[in-house]
């Protein structure tokens, strides 16, 4: 069976239809950063169909957030019996159970053995800027260290955080104080090449400095960190590195934050990657696949750094929503149900043998770096110098995209592709899809050549 099946022009004459209702409506931002040229009609599983009948396997996953699969049964069902009985109180007004149950859950699954507690956002750049409002509150300190790469949102907080400068933050500022910003561990662009233990070391110095050249580790609140950098290219640490930052933390009394919004919830093989890594986080921030696309977040951490910022202080009308929360549940019976992160292990071995066996004969190819099925392959020009071949991961997506798979690139140079396909897929969609990607590859680099 072929599942990706291009049987129109893209966009068809139906999509086209709407596309052109969109342009006159929607705002230019949203109308440029569509990667598909087509409207969705329904979606199962790892497969998507357009207006016009066009079907494309996606390996975007709602970039991130359908780790359970599109249209999910459970997911649906969950969704569909909490609706009939209500679909919003605000919490604060009068509690129900789906947001109790689900924080008891979460917390039970978060690495730490003490005791823990939750609250639930509407985004992940909510929970980013809750857990940056916690941690000040609770140390009563303001300056926050963050790194290179990091995306961790664009409400104003977050993206003081974020580091990519286009197309988030520029002509946005003035952005947020007490900001102090340090490179990430990046091995394969680290440079002159040194060894991971190289990097983690001169790394770890950089953090250090940071505490005598800029800022006080007695003004300063927390460090947030991504266990593996999503935006900018799945960049995985030596695993010392965080160990290494989790203490330093520790003695200097300054709270660790780990953004887990797109590495959580199974997508690396563990529910969350701090799990990969023996961290045991303050604050940990999540959001994405928890509920399969509703808008939900949250932070989970200690209990008495969680209490700390107050009644009231933490919220907004519309956060932690009942069917919001009912997904949730959802997805975490399907996780334990499905043994997905079993699968995410299994997917990302077979996309990781694939790219192997092709970087042996293609110069494109540089590194094939993750964990789980959280897997991206950075394209260079030069293995030697590693330039990156930003123009050709553009026209490798779009060709890919053109012949029905749904990819999507990261970066900060845009030349690397990554994998957060719904962890649901299965091995025939993907084997479909890799060789439908090695194929554009192979015919772009020939063309270069």
């Amino acid at each position: 069976m072929k599942y990706a099946n291009i049987k129109t022009a893209l966009p068809g004459p139906k999509s086209k239809a709407i596309m052109d209702k969109m342009e006159r409506f929607v705002a230019e931002a949203k109308v440029k950063k569509s990667l598909v040229p087509s409207i969705i009609k329904e979606a199962k599983g790892a497969v998507i169909r357009d207006l016009d009948d066009n079907t494309f396997i996606d390996l975007a996953g709602g970039v991130g957030s359908l780790n359970v699969g599109h249209s999910n049964p459970l997911v649906i069902d969950q969704i569909t019996r909490t609706a009939k009985k209500y679909t919003h109180t605000d919490f604060t007004v009068i509690p129900y159970e789906p947001y109790i149950d689900l924080a008891e859950q979460l917390c039970s699954k978060a690495p730490g053995t003490f005791h823990k507690k939750a609250c639930f956002l509407n985004s992940g750049a909510e929970a980013v800027e809750s857990a940056i409002k916690i941690a000040r509150k609770y140390t009563n300190k303001k300056a926050v260290i963050c790194f290179e790469g990091a995306f961790h949102g664009r409400t104003y907080m977050a993206l003081s955080l974020t580091s990519k400068v286009r197309p988030y933050k520029a002509e946005m500022g003035p952005f947020s104080s007490e900001v102090y910003r340090i490179p990430y561990p990046y091995v394969y662009r680290w440079p002159s090449f040194p060894s991971e233990e190289e990097v983690c070391e001169i790394a770890m110095k950089q953090l250090k400095n940071v505490f005598e050249y800029r800022v006080s580790a007695e003004e300063t609140a927390a460090v947030i960190i991504e266990p593996i950098q999503g935006e900018a290219g799945f960049i995985v640490p030596p695993k010392q590195y965080l160990n290494q930052v989790q203490q330093l933390c520790k003695d200097l009394g300054i709270l660790f934050i780990v953004d887990e919004v797109q590495t959580g919830i199974g997508r690396t093989g563990k529910f969350f990657a701090s799990e990969h890594f023996g961290l045991e986080p303050d604050l940990i921030t999540i959001g994405k696949s928890i509920a399969a696309g509703m808008p939900l977040s949250g932070v989970l951490g200690k209990a008495e750094i969680m209490d700390a910022a107050g009644d009231g202080a933490i919220g907004g009308t519309f956060v932690g929503n009942p069917v919001a929360c009912s997904a949730g549940l959802a997805v975490l019976d399907t996780y334990d149900q499905l043994d997905l992160g079993d699968k995410a292990i299994k997917i990302g071995e077979k996309i990781r043998a694939t790219f192997e066996s092709l970087s042996k004969t293609s110069s494109l190819v540089g590194e094939i770096r993750g964990v789980g099925a959280m897997v991206a392959i950075e394209l260079v020009n030069d293995h030697a110098t590693r330039e990156p071949a930003s123009e050709q991961t553009t026209k490798i997506i779009h060709e890919c995209v053109q012949r029905g798979v749904i990819l999507f690139k990261a970066g900060i140079y845009g030349n690397v592709l990554r994998f957060l396909c719904p962890l649901i897929i299965t091995e025939d969609q993907l084997d479909e899809a890799l060789a439908i990607i090695t194929e554009v590859i192979v015919s772009v680099e020939t063309v270069q050549s």
